[in-house]
């Protein structure tokens, strides 16, 4: 029998998962502040997508999802195992997307996957620390350009010239 403390656990994660999907599909980036852990590490490179930091990918995902009027991500069938204040789980997202081709035409495609993720209970509640995109199944992808890099912040060269005697 579970505990009081797992099923509330259970469901906290749950809605985790649940906020995460509203946040993309809402496209308010500042949600996933209260989804992920500072340092967390994303990878969607299965996907076609980036792997990164959090910062880097919550600053990637506006840019990433230009070309896609409308989505929604669907998350059901989680397998979660509950250690103290970690956790790990494997999640099925069902993933209907539109494209918006550069002349304007729009085509709806679908994407299947799992979400293989490392939890971790914080002050603030349960957070994603590492999620990981594991690519199950596409239907009607249109031909499209690869998503964009993450962006890299300038570093000046440095001025060699300075150097030289």
């Amino acid at each position: 029998m579970l505990s009081l403390q797992e099923m509330s656990d259970r469901l906290e994660i749950q809605d985790l998962f649940a906020r995460y999907s509203f946040a993309i599909d809402e496209r308010d980036w500042d949600a996933l502040d209260a989804v992920f852990t500072p340092d967390a590490r994303i990878d969607y490179t299965e996907t076609g997508g980036a792997a990164g930091t959090f910062a880097e990918i919550k600053a990637w995902l506006p840019v990433a999802l230009e070309r896609f009027p409308m989505f929604q991500h669907m998350v059901a069938t989680t397998k979660l195992v509950i250690d103290g204040d970690a956790a790990t789980s494997r999640t099925i997202l069902f993933n209907p997307m539109t494209h918006r081709a550069d002349d304007g035409t729009e085509q709806v495609f679908f994407i299947g996957l799992w979400y293989r993720d490392r939890l971790v209970r914080t002050a603030h509640g349960w957070r994603i620390a590492e999620r990981h995109e594991e690519m199950a199944y596409t239907h009607n992808v249109p031909q499209m350009g690869p998503a964009p890099d993450i962006a890299v912040p300038d570093i000046a060269a440095p001025d060699i010239m300075a150097h030289e005697s």
